[in-house]
């Protein structure tokens, strides 16, 4: 069933047309003894034979496909290049090799190559704007002239040009923040940490390793009495830094400004891995987490409209990043201020949360509702002050 399946795969629709004429033909010059119907089915008949013989030979070559450097800024070329090398002992057959890049298809003719020889085909592609250009696969296609049978053979997976927004240089996201060895200390109360905060009275079930003995002793001996005393700690979390974008189409008034969320998501990526954070990044079904900054810019890369909204992705972000020490929650002129604050509300209290708004109608600004700070980006070159002013 497969090798007929295989068989039939290489007739082409302009070969299945010309079958099915000649076929017809026939049997219409059979019924009406039409002498001009029976030469339409003899041409088609003839040109079906006379097409065959292309198929003749093997193709055993290695393709080699070559894309320099595959993650740009938009607005870069990257290098790519194809090269193919005949592996088979004997002559290979003229054929055709087709690249295709994003929506259009590199076509290339390849001579015959003797044993071991390699052809070599170069080409750059132009990145205008932030996604992902798929590359490949690699085919090569030999057949007839007039395309009635064609055999395709892949030899290269799909590759990917992730094309990375435009961004503008920050300052360091830690600044003004409360840091130890581990992270940014919280104002929440932990029986065992690093940042150490005061000493209290020992109650049972207490771990009796974090006793302070010279000053339970120094108690004792004051007062006389019989009491020991235990160190409190403050609750520390790794520096982690959360962005989450709004992915609904109807929150953004053009395309453009969802452009510049993604300028801005990964503006903040880039200082918050410079900073040593880790960094995590939701929009829509697009998400990542990690301290290579790699994997949120390349999320940024693919990040699309959908219909998540912030409220889920502000959800699914305190999954992914449980131990959440900063959170960007970015929207545009159609995101609800309170969709904001619900997801906002998502994440336990000790973790900085900021809300920004991508409005190029209004003016670059910075104001507090309800406790969350709100940073209006009408110009994402004004990001870095913005940021300068509220994270402090």
């Amino acid at each position: 069933m497969e090798r007929a399946q295989e068989l039939l795969s290489v007739v082409r629709p302009v070969g299945w047309s010309i079958l099915g004429l000649g076929i017809g033909a026939m049997y219409l010059a059979t019924l009406a003894h039409w002498r001009e119907l029976a030469v339409i089915a003899a041409a088609c008949l003839l040109l079906v034979l006379f097409a065959a013989p292309f198929l003749l030979g093997r193709t055993n070559v290695d393709v080699d496909l070559r894309l320099e450097p595959e993650r740009v800024a938009a607005g870069e070329s990257v290098a790519a290049g194809v090269v193919v090398k005949n592996i088979a002992s004997s002559r290979l057959i003229p054929t055709t090799l087709e690249v295709p890049v994003g929506g259009s298809v590199h076509r290339y003719g390849i001579s015959s190559l003797a044993a071991g020889a390699q052809h070599e085909e170069s080409f750059m592609i132009r990145t205008e704007h932030r996604g992902v250009i798929r590359v490949g696969p690699a085919t090569t296609r030999r057949g007839d002239p007039i395309g009635i049978f064609s055999r395709d053979v892949i030899w290269t997976p799909v590759r990917e040009v992730l094309v990375r927004p435009p961004m503008v240089p920050l300052e360091s996201l830690g600044a003004g923040l409360l840091r130890d060895l581990e992270g940014v200390s919280t104002d929440a109360v932990s029986h065992s940490d690093l940042a150490f905060h005061a000493l209290r009275e020992y109650v049972p079930g207490d771990d009796l390793r974090h006793i302070h003995w010279r000053s339970s002793a120094k108690v004792m001996a004051s007062t006389g009495e019989s009491s020991l005393l235990v160190r409190q700690y403050l609750d520390t979390r790794r520096s982690h830094a959360a962005i989450v974008v709004d992915d609904v189409a109807a929150s953004w008034a053009d395309p453009d400004d969802f452009e510049s969320a993604m300028s801005v998501a990964a503006s903040i990526a880039v200082r918050a891995v410079l900073d040593e954070f880790e960094v995590s990044f939701v929009c829509g079904e697009t998400a990542s987490t990690g301290a290579n900054g790699h994997l949120a810019l390349d999320a940024v890369c693919r990040a699309e409209h959908g219909s998540t909204g912030i409220v889920v992705a502000a959800r699914r972000a305190t999954r992914v990043a449980p131990d959440c020490s900063l959170l960007f929650l970015v929207g545009g002129p159609g995101t609800e201020f309170t969709d904001m604050l619900r997801g906002a509300a998502a994440f336990p209290p000790e973790v900085r949360r900021y809300a920004i708004l991508i409005d190029p109608a209004g003016t670059s600004r910075v104001t507090e509702t309800m406790g969350l700070p709100v940073l209006h980006l009408a110009d994402k070159n004004d990001l870095g002050a913005l940021l300068r002013w509220s994270v402090k």
